[in-house]
């Protein structure tokens, strides 16, 4: 008698989340690796996290989209702009306002599962979980200003 230990490969996901036709579409395993999230955020959650980011995003790029669009654009990568590693650099901003505000949301969800810091690495964890996402923010909302043309910090004088 033996035994042989299978695992149920269950439904596989769909690793390409459709976007609204003008904005880039976005690979989930490119997100993952990109932004170095691993295994332990399963992909239901991934794609929850990336559809809101995604939605976030389109609306802060609402304006821009419509200028695009009634200039004849139909697609972000059509729009003119510089080009890096022959590829558009508004798209490149958009997928890091994505992925940034993706990870934000992730890690500010993964923060419930321990924020108790027992050791000396659980306690620049806890540390990192609390700026992580800030910082996360803060990149895709720069990323977001430099689609849009506007500078990353804003004075006012009072």
């Amino acid at each position: 008698m033996s035994f042989i230990a299978t695992s149920n490969p269950g439904t596989a996901q769909k690793d390409i989340i459709s976007n609204d036709g003008f904005f880039p579409d976005i690979s989930i395993q490119t997100l993952r690796d990109k932004t170095r999230i691993d295994g332990t955020v399963t992909d239901d959650r991934l794609i929850d996290a990336t559809v809101a980011a995604i939605i976030h995003v389109n609306n802060q790029l609402q304006t821009f989209r419509q200028k695009q669009t009634d200039a004849g654009y139909q697609h972000m990568a059509e729009v003119p702009a510089a080009q890096v590693n022959q590829s558009s650099v508004l798209i490149a901003h958009y997928f890091r306002a994505v992925y940034c505000t993706a990870k934000a949301d992730l890690i500010e969800r993964y923060s419930d599962y321990d924020t108790t810091a027992t050791s000396l690495d659980d306690k620049k964890l806890v540390g990192w979980l609390s700026s992580g996402p800030d910082e996360q923010r803060r990149n895709a909302q720069w990323a977001i200003s430099d689609i849009i043309g506007r500078s990353h910090v804003t004075v006012e004088l009072i």
